[in-house]
């Protein structure tokens, strides 16, 4: 059943989570980035909503040729190209790999060939700029508003198709949820794995492609507009497409490893992933980038080797966390970290069909400091990422706001989970690790 917040908040996010898209984006288009100017304008009547709406850039048939054909692309490069980075690359793991068991009992085979179509999608990009010049390197930027409006087409459309789907041909319905309630169902999804023939996973293809690969392609064209209307990059820019750049190659080197993530083995497939992957992420992940084309920033070169080290370090955190658990799990603890045999709580739980398993808890290395801290290492990253455009505005801090959020939500949901999975066992395990992101404080 669903309770009445959670209706309330999906109601919420499903009508305003796309006009504070447009309302941002807007913001940088009309008012030099000021979240604040559009609101004095409407309340003292100097403007009104038609005003602003019209001088809004409308869909053009360009940006509609250019988005059919970076889908297209992609679409190509994930169901077509089968991956050889792994046969190459020591330590990357690729190609054919299995999820997680899914609660109908069925273990998914997906492609991982993010990695291969990152670097292909980027070596054709830096061909282009440097020798081909069929586009300029700042299309992305030049089109910015009308490929919102085909981002949104695109989630709205794969997101009520996944709905159509998994009421009437579902993948596999034993993996469908239906509550009822439609708006949820819209909002969080019926089907926990929609495919298409063999390969075509949606939550894979769309958690990760093509808006994470196009994540760095945006940095670039915002870093070539500077280039083009300063006649310099400034270093702030530079520090944008480093951080965040070295976050997308992580995520698509460990893609074999997002597999066993939240997102894909507890989310359903809804608006929540469809949309946000097309619209969200591309257009409100990159809010720094976007900023700093309209507000350069130089930043003197102590400011900004610091934030360049308290990226890396959130970086590190938020990955050696990460190895940790992985080295923890593949070797059933018989492993050391930081160079001792890891401290464990040994516990158990009922599966559905009422088998006991056993499982293990490390409260060693940085699991022993917070029960999270791979989330603190990532919003240390992202407040690095949001200093690089200094304090007058507070439009490009929008993104630490809400990872904070977010990581917090998926803290408390994670705690309810397991809570729920192991009893006793998790409040024993509270006890030994109390702290969630922060040692000492929270």
């Amino acid at each position: 059943e669903v309770d009445w917040f959670s209706l309330a908040s999906i109601l919420f996010l499903l009508m305003f989570a796309p006009l504070i898209v447009y309302y941002f984006v807007m913001s940088c288009d009309q008012y030099q980035c000021s979240l604040i100017d559009p609101l004095i304008d409407l309340l003292m009547g100097n403007k009104h909503l038609s005003d602003i709406w019209n001088k809004t850039p409308t869909l053009t048939y360009r940006a509609a040729g250019i988005y059919t054909l970076w889908i297209a692309f992609q679409v190509v490069l994930y169901v077509f190209i089968p991956d050889y980075c792994h046969k190459f690359l020591p330590g990357y793991v690729g190609g054919v790999q299995e999820g997680a068991v899914t609660p109908a009992g069925v273990v998914n085979k997906y492609e991982i060939n993010g990695l291969q179509a990152w670097i292909i999608t980027h070596v054709l990009w830096f061909a282009n700029a440097y020798y081909f010049h069929f586009f300029s390197p700042t299309i992305i930027f030049d089109n910015w508003i009308p490929l919102l409006w085909c981002a949104n087409i695109l989630g709205y459309a794969v997101s009520t198709f996944a709905m159509m789907k998994g009421y009437f041909f579902p993948t596999n319905a034993k993996d469908c949820k239906i509550t009822g309630n439609f708006f949820y169902d819209y909002m969080m999804g019926i089907e926990f794995n929609p495919r298409i023939g063999k390969w075509f996973d949606f939550k894979l293809f769309f958690n990760g492609r093509p808006g994470i690969v196009a994540w760095t392609l945006i940095n670039l064209s915002y870093a070539a507009k500077q280039q083009e209307l300063y006649g310099q990059v400034t270093n702030t820019m530079i520090l944008v497409n480093v951080l965040q750049g070295i976050y997308v190659l992580d995520f698509f080197w460990n893609e074999a490893w997002y597999l066993k993530t939240i997102d894909i083995c507890h989310d359903h497939f809804g608006w929540y992933l469809g949309w946000g992957d097309c619209v969200w992420l591309p257009y409100l992940y990159t809010l720094q980038g976007l900023y700093l084309v309209y507000h350069p920033v130089q930043l003197c070169t102590a400011n900004a080797v610091g934030i360049l080290m308290l990226g890396l370090l959130g970086y590190y955190i938020f990955r050696m966390t990460n190895h940790q658990k992985d080295l923890f799990r593949r070797t059933n603890g018989n492993c050391k970290i930081w160079g001792k045999k890891p401290e464990y709580i040994e516990c158990s739980y009922m599966s559905a069909d009422g088998t006991k398993y056993h499982s293990k808890l490390m409260t060693s290395g940085f699991w022993g400091w917070a029960r999270h801290f791979n989330y603190t290492g990532d919003l240390m990253g992202s407040l690095a990422y949001c200093l690089t455009c200094g304090f007058e505005h507070i439009l490009p801090y929008f993104y630490i706001v809400y990872m904070t959020i977010l990581l917090t939500h998926r803290c408390v949901r994670d705690e309810h989970r397991c809570f729920s999975k192991y009893g006793k066992d998790w409040k024993r395990y509270t006890a030994a690790v109390p702290y969630r992101l922060i040692p000492g404080i929270f």
